[in-house]
């Protein structure tokens, strides 16, 4: 759930105009009161921020970017209460550099669900919300090993063949514009599901996993509601609680049959992401097995994080191939290039293609500065009581939020930025050699940095590159008739472009 969105509670006007008066009266977290906390706009008791948002909203309109106006103000670091909780937002890569990296086991931790939201998500583990630790080790260290090893990755090449034809199938000439993000989001469901339970599953299975968890993520925004005041908005947001619930049983209720069928023909089939659950154990807690809940929790964390962050990348970046047509030509010339050299012509680009080709890495790298697919990372905590970053406390129980974009826009490092140009990433550019895990310097660090970096970067990067190279050899990618690429974007699981792209798609023509 993004942070960001406990900042946008319309809901709330009702509630804070009934109980204003009882929330003045309540006593305020003291413990914070002691501590020089980074500086923030006027928080009061409970309410937090609210009253301060709601005067600015009704003052000054909607704010297109508030935390980054916020920090125009304020600072690089700066305090966001939500409620009772000040959350710490940090914009500047040496001071990212310096928590995430230099002092990364101090800012390992992760903020726990709050307890009035933990109904949705119950007690089970999960790789990116687990407490740093011996646990948090072994699911991470599992997950590398067994699926996320190049090793590994390359086991599931057909399996990439197998969904570029899926994609294509759904992305055929039509009258009317194409909306691309559906065609995507399927496409990688089928791909990770099968990473996942080992096997090809029928498109309608696919199709009711994929909106399950859509409607879980579109959901999970609009249980903030529940942080402030909880014994009083569960009871008017009841509604919201029981779809939650009813959601988490559809959830278990598709994916417990795929675990059990897995764990009887496992052994007929090619290794899966479920194998490596139902064979760990979990050394720190006796050696248990994982159990049933645990593994669907994790199967539901793989799918939503592997789905959700690529599904927005690719799509941002083939906008830009769309808006930017010379960019496009470019490319194809370049994979023309590599197809067409030697004795024998291919007609198909291989996995082993890719690494000749670095304009095609250049545009997804020009992809993930511009659009990061996350626009802040997932919440960390100090795993001290005694933190300190920049003189400011770093309380232990407190969310610190990074923001992704910050150094990918900073136009101290990067010409123009706001531009799409993929040749700031070629020989002489200034994001020539960049280094992507942040661990040298923060130019930009689209999946994270420091011992909580995504996991997935290098098969992230390797699915990107794979399909963005196919979708512009084999189709001629053009703005739908009437249509015009809008890179507006908004928050949901990743940054996604508000209004999706409509595009108009033809086979593309070679030369003889």
């Amino acid at each position: 759930m993004a942070i960001t969105s406990l900042l946008n509670l319309p809901s709330l006007c009702f509630i804070a105009g009934v109980f204003t008066i009882l929330c003045f009266h309540a006593v305020a977290n003291k413990g914070h009161q002691k501590r020089r906390l980074p500086p923030g706009p006027l928080a009061v008791p409970v309410l937090g921020n609210f009253l301060w948002f709601l005067w600015r909203r009704l003052t000054s309109g909607k704010p297109k970017h508030l935390i980054r106006d916020l920090h125009a103000v304020y600072g690089p670091i700066i305090t966001i209460h939500v409620g009772s909780i000040p959350v710490i937002f940090v914009c500047d890569r040496a001071l990212a550099h310096k928590a995430l990296v230099e002092l990364g086991s101090t800012f390992a931790g992760r903020f726990p669900s709050h307890p009035a939201i933990r109904f949705f998500e119950g007690d089970q583990y999960r790789i990116a919300s687990a407490t740093y630790g011996s646990v948090w080790r072994r699911l991470r260290s599992n997950l590398v090993s067994e699926i996320l090893h190049p090793s590994r990755i390359r086991l599931h090449e057909q399996g990439r063949s197998w969904t570029l034809d899926l994609l294509l199938r759904r992305l055929q000439p039509s009258d009317s514009p194409i909306v691309a993000r559906e065609s995507f989001r399927f496409a990688m469901y089928a791909l990770f599901l099968l990473m996942c339970f080992g096997e090809r599953l029928e498109e309608e299975v696919i199709e009711e996993i994929k909106e399950t968890q859509r409607r879980i993520l579109l959901l999970s925004s609009k249980l903030t509601v529940f942080v402030i005041m909880p014994s009083i908005t569960r009871y008017i947001f009841w509604r919201r609680r029981k779809a939650a619930m009813e959601l988490q049983r559809k959830k278990t209720e598709l994916l417990v049959p795929l675990i059990r069928a897995r764990r009887e023909r496992r052994k007929e089939l090619q290794s899966s992401y479920v194998d490596s659950l139902l064979d760990l154990d979990l050394e720190a807690e006796g050696g248990r097995k994982l159990g049933e809940d645990d593994i669907v929790a994790l199967c539901a964390e793989f799918l939503m994080a592997g789905t959700g962050t690529t599904v927005a990348a690719l799509e941002w970046i083939m906008a830009n191939l769309v808006k930017h047509q010379h960019i496009q030509t470019k490319l194809v010339k370049e994979i023309e290039s590599v197809l067409l050299a030697g004795d024998k012509p291919q007609e198909d680009i291989t996995e082993e293609d890719l690494p000749k080709m670095p304009y095609l890495k250049a545009v997804v790298m020009e992809g993930l500065r511009r659009h990061p697919p996350a626009g802040n990372l997932l919440p960390h905590t100090a795993t001290t009581e005694d933190a300190v970053l920049s003189g400011y406390s770093m309380p232990k129980e407190v969310p610190i939020c990074f923001a992704a974009a910050g150094s990918s826009w900073e136009g101290e490092v990067w010409e123009d930025p706001m531009e799409f140009r993929p040749e700031r990433f070629m020989e002489g550019g200034e994001g020539e050699g960049v280094d992507i895990t942040g661990s040298k310097e923060m130019k930009m660090m689209p999946f994270g940095a420091g011992r909580r970096i995504c996991p997935g970067m290098g098969m992230a990067m390797l699915h990107l590159q794979y399909f963005v190279a196919n979708l512009a050899w084999k189709l001629e990618w053009t703005a739908g008739v009437g249509e015009e690429v809008n890179l507006s974007e908004k928050e949901e699981f990743a940054v996604v472009m508000k209004n999706p792209l409509r595009v108009s798609v033809v086979p593309r023509l070679r030369r003889n």
